[in-house]
């Protein structure tokens, strides 16, 4: 049997796979799907991790989308029951996972490709994701070892790995390490990228010039609603 870890390179993905070499599971391959729009402290932990698998004799691979990630969002034409007839998908996240969703068929495709059984980082604490991943294939090591998400990132921390960007370590502001530009970010992460990340807010200014919906939508009693990124900027500057 051929075993495959998929890989994000995030907290939970991570310690699951350093546990695996750890304990010695059978582990053939690691997959990463790299859709363009990580943070860089992801592709860091990549590259640090690519030591590792090769002194363990473990294969690396990189997927990517069939189509650059900024032509979906921005470029291809879509036609919609909301919209009618445009160009682009706009944000990824929310009712509209586009991304999410090619991701999946993408790694599902190269699993049965190889025949494969596919270790999946889903932590202990995570059940409805875990409902939607019951599949014959797809094994979920961190279940097993009732690993919850902070179990993850307190093992991947006791192992020395970090997250950094500007000096900050991301998972001390963000609750999860997704695409830069997923708007299924809440509120205290945004405002925490505007905060300390500067760098990915003037790109996502830049995405919104380019997209109608906004981001977001948040209502508060002081600000009223807002959702828009340069609108969440004006309100993030008072706070």
């Amino acid at each position: 049997m051929y075993y495959i870890a998929s890989c994000s390179f995030g907290k939970d993905s991570l310690a699951m796979v350093l546990r695996l070499i750890e304990e010695s599971r059978p582990l053939d391959e690691v997959v990463f799907y790299d859709t363009g729009m990580e943070f860089q402290a992801i592709y860091n932990v990549r590259d640090r991790l690519l030591p590792l698998l090769a002194e363990k004799g473990i294969k690396y691979t990189e997927l990517k989308p069939d189509r650059p990630f900024m032509y979906d969002m921005l470029e291809k034409p879509v036609e919609s029951k909301q919209k009618g007839k445009h160009n682009g998908y706009g944000w990824c996240g929310g009712v509209c996972r586009w991304g999410t969703t090619a991701k999946q068929k993408t790694l599902d495709e190269y699993a049965e490709q190889k025949n494969a059984m596919v270790y999946i980082g889903i932590a202990y604490d995570e059940p409805s994701r875990l409902e939607k991943e019951i599949k014959a294939y797809k094994l979920h090591p961190l279940v097993g070892w009732q690993m919850t998400e902070k179990d993850c990132l307190d093992y991947c921390y006791s192992m020395g790995w970090h997250w950094d960007e500007s000096g900050i370590d991301l998972y001390s502001i963000l609750d999860r390490v997704s695409c830069w530009c997923c708007c299924n970010k809440n509120k205290k992460e945004l405002y925490n990228i505007y905060r300390y990340l500067p760098q990915y807010w003037e790109r996502l200014k830049g995405l919104q010039g380019k997209i109608d919906r906004p981001m977001k939508k948040f209502c508060n009693k002081k600000y009223g609603e807002y959702g828009n990124v340069f609108d969440m900027e004006k309100v993030f500057e008072k706070m």
